[in-house]
């Protein structure tokens, strides 16, 4: 008996997702070398060199490279070929680049520099979310809300609840460029919320967040811009501490 044979079009997808896979294998683990400083002391290796070292096509390597060169990690030119470029030049809203540099031992400045943008964006969008919420909006931060309170019971996840929370107030602000933050705000918190709570011994304030909804709810824009930036505050605050504590 003899098997079905692959129609050539479901063959092609096969291939197309192979190479997809291949690719992006590829820039997971050359993203993660380049921002730990794997090539920092030495000359960033040619496609021909870095296909041989992972055992995939040309083509594929010259895909990976050049998605690291549209995340500002790498550049090239003529006759110079593909170098590293320097840090400043690398995309922070670029989520990729995010994670592998939160990932980073030296991820604590970070993590602060990330919660003081945080606290210029946020409080703010707290603020128009209760100007401008559409009852969808303060319904969607209040079931995120609901959500906090039942991971508490070990009903939801503790760290998907409180993002799902953050990312609800940018949408209620009503403005696209806040809603476009969520995927920054959705990556970094994953660290940061890990990480705050791990030193503060417990899960993100209930209340805290309460206390920005019912602002938001009631349309209290400065009650609801100061609840955010006191919510916010505190993580900067542990954050200080842990610094102060071990410098290094």
């Amino acid at each position: 008996m003899t098997g079905s044979v692959p129609h050539p079009q479901d063959a092609g997808l096969a291939r197309n997702q192979l190479g997809r896979n291949l690719t992006y294998g590829l820039l997971e683990a050359l993203g993660r070398s380049i921002v730990v400083g794997e090539y920092s002391d030495r000359a960033f290796p040619t496609e021909a060199e870095l296909a041989k070292a992972h055992d995939v096509s040309r083509s594929v390597t010259r895909e990976a490279v050049k998605m690291l060169t549209a995340k500002g990690l790498l550049g090239a030119r003529p006759k110079q070929g593909t170098f590293l470029q320097p840090e400043s030049h690398w995309n922070l809203f670029d989520t990729d680049v995010l994670r592998w540099l939160l990932e980073r031992r030296s991820s604590i400045g970070l993590l602060r520099q990330f919660n003081e943008l945080r606290i210029a964006v946020e409080p703010q969008a707290a603020k128009l979310a209760a100007t401008r919420a559409a009852p969808a909006d303060v319904a969607a931060i209040g079931t995120a809300l609901q959500r906090m309170r039942d991971a508490e019971l070990g009903h939801e996840d503790t760290l998907d609840a409180d993002i799902a929370f953050h990312v609800a107030v940018l949408y209620a602000s009503g403005n696209p460029f806040y809603a476009q933050f969520r995927d920054v705000v959705d990556t970094a918190l994953r660290t940061s919320i890990r990480f705050t709570n791990r030193i503060a011994g417990r899960a993100a304030s209930i209340d805290s967040h309460a206390a920005v909804y019912d602002a938001i709810a009631a349309g209290k824009a400065a009650r609801a811009e100061k609840a955010m930036r006191h919510l916010i505050d505190d993580v900067l605050v542990l954050i200080e501490q842990v610094v102060a504590n071990d410098p290094a």
